[in-house]
């Protein structure tokens, strides 16, 4: 469990330094993935890359 909370804590102070709402980039990124996003575009998921399309 703590390896996996590191993980997401991770993401969401990574949200948070690029100026990323980690809620909105969370939901956004889990409906990328239900709707089938590319594996091979899994960059365009991070947050820097949430970021500069804001």
């Amino acid at each position: 469990g703590a390896e996996n909370w590191a993980v997401i804590a991770s993401l969401i102070e990574t949200c948070k330094l690029n100026g990323v709402d980690p809620y909105a980039w969370l939901a956004t990124t889990l409906r990328a993935i239900v709707s089938d996003h590319k594996q091979s575009r899994v960059n365009d998921l991070l947050p820097w890359n949430y970021a500069a399309d804001v």
